[in-house]
């Protein structure tokens, strides 16, 4: 699908990665540039469509999850992606949710689709995206169990948000924790985020 139909689409994301808190790779002078705390990111985002149209194409109440691996230096690319797809889309939906998540439409994430090396290809799934309070969680039977808690900081608000740049909500984002019992298994990947560097907030995107 490169026809560049306009699209939108507003909701919420999280993510947890491997990196300490705070993560270089989105906090530091040269930040995707800047190495990942173990060497290389393990990272998992995750989102949850409020309302969208691709087209004259609904996305409203769809899930997705994108696992990425990096060997060094998200900047430097090579990435390693996983990409999975709300069961529920129809085949229109599916190949819309598919064009804007793989950056072939423009928006944040065509930022990130030079730097994948190898892509491990899409599958439909069972995705449960939730939000309680100030948390976030999802969970892909068999494959996904993740979630995050904010991070607290001396705010009365109990969450810390900043303007750091990062593609998928530029203007702010709040620092979360992964929560124990974090995990990631399949294409031959295993992660525990447990405890590691995580981000949520709303997005808006559009082409």
């Amino acid at each position: 699908m490169t026809s560049q139909k306009k699209w939108r689409l507003v909701g919420d994301y999280f993510e947890n990665c491997n990196c300490n808190i705070v993560c270089p790779c989105v906090f530091s002078a040269k930040a995707m540039a800047e190495q990942p705390t173990q060497g290389f990111c393990d990272v998992v985002m995750a989102f949850h469509i409020d309302s969208g149209n691709y087209g004259d194409v609904a996305l409203d109440g769809l899930n997705v999850a994108l696992a990425a691996h990096a060997p060094g230096p998200m900047a430097e690319g090579d990435w390693t992606l996983a990409v999975y797809l709300d069961e529920r889309a129809s085949d229109e939906q599916t190949a819309a949710i598919g064009a804007i998540f793989g950056g072939a439409e423009g928006g944040p994430m065509a930022a990130f689709a030079p730097l994948v090396g190898t892509h491990l290809g899409v599958k439909k799934a069972a995705i449960k995206y939730a939000i309680d309070g100030k948390s976030r969680s999802v969970e892909i039977p068999g494959v996904l169990a993740m979630a995050v808690d904010p991070l607290k900081g001396l705010h009365p608000s109990g969450e810390i948000w900043a303007t750091s740049g990062h593609p998928v909500a530029p203007e702010r984002i709040a620092l979360a924790v992964g929560r124990d019992g974090n995990s990631y298994v399949d294409h031959g990947m295993n992660w525990n985020n447990a405890g590691r560097n995580g981000h949520y907030a709303p997005i808006e995107w559009s082409n």
